[in-house]
């Protein structure tokens, strides 16, 4: 598939665009639905009348989230949905309150660490700043920089124990650099060509992300390098076959992108909050139905709960179960775990196997070694939420929460085949 056949360089530029236009969540979800609108999609507003909301595609933003729905011809009452969830964050670094920190003639940027990232994977690389910021009547506007700013590592020469483990402070070893005199604070900087007087804005969610674009690399070109792969490439999966999604499907389509699942979703746009519960409640009450109809639908709906994995690590195979070692290009994911931390079942595998089944590519279970922690995603926040039926699946990588991870490229595309056919199987 790496020599360009089934449509796998359309598909790894697409992916690779994507990423580059959604340096933060508010971007991801902006730029989706930019993406949707172009194919069909009504963009609703949460505060309208959503009443006899009949069969169509559809779209609601809410801050960094996006979820977008096709409900088909001949939709009823009691129709069920297929969930494709995934999340539009990721883990970096987010900008402080009065954020302008001067020492010994460098200008330096005041930020918090966001979830849980590679700390060392973001040293020496050209960064931006980039979501939204609000004026004081509440207005918002989204901004992103080109490259200000970098995070510069201590010399091997001050520091000859640098390669015997490195670690960094917290708080005074990741304050990034973007100046040596003051033009007028960072945020005249940040807000420059937007229009906006940074003496109008008193809010903002601006995260620092690697302005270093997406590239295929490798003796074949079969590998994918980006930031943001956990989770945009889930996203992305999600908007292309949302985007296919038939209108005469069996059930209701849906593609939830949640933001701060790296946080842990529990906000009003993450996992944990009623985002996707009032999508469908509302949209079963727009097709006439009522909360025993809505039980109905969500008895007979099932999730894929979709975010990146771990392949096995050459040069770490000891962190890997020693039987269950996915590797490059074997095909996407199905995530199990004994303690919930994924939602998989044998029912949910019997479903995830068909829909690979359908769109003609393999897969491969992961599980994780039973001295390492396991990860979780929104998988289990949804099934307990909704009591969906639900899945845990996604896209294979190296460098996990690193500033650049990679992936291999077949990978990426059977996994967008596998969540199209899932939109498609039969009831």
């Amino acid at each position: 598939m790496t020599d360009g056949g089934n449509g796998a360089d359309e598909y790894i530029a697409d992916l690779a665009g994507y990423v580059t236009a959604s340096p933060s969540s508010y971007h991801a979800a902006a730029e989706g639905a930019r993406r949707l609108m172009d194919r069909g999609f009504s963009a609703l507003d949460e505060r309208d009348d959503w009443s006899g909301l009949g069969p169509g595609r559809y779209l609601v933003v809410r801050d960094g989230a996006l979820v977008a729905w096709v409900v088909p011809d001949g939709a009823g009452p009691a129709t069920g949905y297929r969930v494709v969830g995934a999340h539009t964050d990721s883990p970096g670094f987010k900008l402080k309150p009065h954020p302008d920190l001067g020492l010994l003639g460098w200008q330096q940027a005041g930020v918090e660490i966001y979830g849980g990232p590679l700390l060392n994977s973001w040293l020496d690389r050209e960064l931006c700043f980039a979501g939204r910021v609000t004026t004081r009547h509440g207005v918002e506007h989204l901004v992103a920089t080109g490259p200000v700013a970098r995070i510069p590592q201590l010399a091997i020469h001050l520091d000859r124990t640098a390669n015997d483990g490195l670690t960094l402070d917290r708080q005074t070893g990741v304050q990034p650099v973007w100046g040596a005199a003051d033009p007028g604070g960072l945020m005249t900087v940040l807000l420059a060509g937007s229009g906006l007087d940074p003496a109008h804005v008193v809010g903002w969610d601006l995260v620092v992300a690697d302005t270093q674009p997406p590239r295929r690399f490798g003796g074949a070109q079969e590998f994918l390098a980006s930031g943001r792969l956990d989770n945009l490439s889930s996203v992305h999966a999600g908007l292309r076959a949302i985007s296919a999604a038939p209108d005469d499907g069996p059930t209701i389509a849906v593609l939830a992108a949640f933001d701060h699942e790296e946080l842990g979703s529990q906000s009003r746009s993450g996992a944990s909050g009623p985002l996707l519960a009032d999508v469908l409640e509302r949209t079963t009450a727009g097709l006439g139905g009522d909360t025993s109809a809505f039980r109905r639908a969500l008895a007979a709906s099932v999730c894929l709960s979709a975010d990146a994995g771990h392949l096995v690590h050459p040069n770490q195979p000891g962190k890997h179960d020693p039987v269950n070692r996915p590797r490059p290009g074997g095909g996407p994911l199905l995530k199990l775990n004994a303690n919930q931390r994924y939602a998989t079942d044998a029912v949910g595998t019997a479903v995830w196997a068909r829909g690979c089944a359908a769109a003609g590519v393999p897969y491969q279970e992961f599980v994780s070694h039973n001295g390492v922690p396991c990860g979780s995603t929104i998988g289990p926040l949804t099934a307990t939420r909704l009591g969906i039926r639900t899945v845990d699946v996604g896209l294979g990588l190296l460098s996990m929460h690193s500033a650049r991870e990679m992936c291999h490229v077949d990978d990426a595309v059977a996994l967008g085949a596998a969540v199209a056919a899932f939109f498609s199987l039969p009831d």
